[in-house]
């Protein structure tokens, strides 16, 4: 695994095997990287459930302006650090260690974060619980983009009732990507 682009390009990161870690592989953080170019100049970046923080490495990378990774497994949060570190990044970042829905209703950054990446394990309705958790917390405003990793076929029919608006879904062979928006506060249904 390694960095795609930006200021770290080619650099390598360490991941985790085993222990329910599933990074994110180069060629899908590419594919996701293309699809929000545009969004991470300057930005504030969200790295929920974190993994090795390759995808908020990569945010950093390519321009965005801090990034929080959120992870509880402490092997990984050691990794996190370390790739951080590595890469030069680190100045640039924080690492929370606690669980993810807890976590968001305490996060205060100096600003909203633009850019919430949400990669939960698999199948266990993680990311329900993280979207119910980040959707009124402060950290977030309705130009927040939400960007959920989850596996192919994942039910989302709840999105609506969550008051988030779906923008885009981006299948892959075995996983995808689903953009969202919190519904303006005027839309939201209680």
């Amino acid at each position: 695994m390694r960095v795609i682009a930006g200021k770290c390009r080619s650099l390598p990161l360490r991941t985790i095997d085993g222990n329910g870690i599933r990074p994110t592989t180069d060629r899908i953080k590419e594919t996701l990287f293309n699809i929000i170019q545009g969004e991470i100049p300057g930005c504030y970046f969200l790295d929920l459930f974190a993994g090795s923080g390759a995808v908020g490495i990569e945010a950093l990378s390519r321009g965005a302006e801090y990034a929080c990774f959120v992870e509880q497994n402490r092997q990984a949060l050691k990794v996190i650090r370390e790739n951080l570190a590595f890469t030069k990044l680190d100045a640039d970042a924080d690492v929370a260690a606690g669980d993810a829905a807890a976590m968001v209703r305490n996060l205060r950054p100096k600003k909203p974060f633009d850019v919430v990446f949400i990669d939960p394990p698999y199948s266990c309705g993680l990311e329900r619980q993280a979207l119910e958790a980040i959707r009124d917390a402060s950290c977030v405003t309705d130009d927040t983009l939400f960007i959920v990793e989850a596996r192919l076929g994942t039910d989302f029919s709840y999105l609506e009732s969550l008051g988030y608006r779906l923008l885009r879904e981006k299948k892959y062979k075995t996983n995808e990507h689903v953009f969202l928006k919190r519904k303006e506060n005027q839309e939201k249904e209680h």
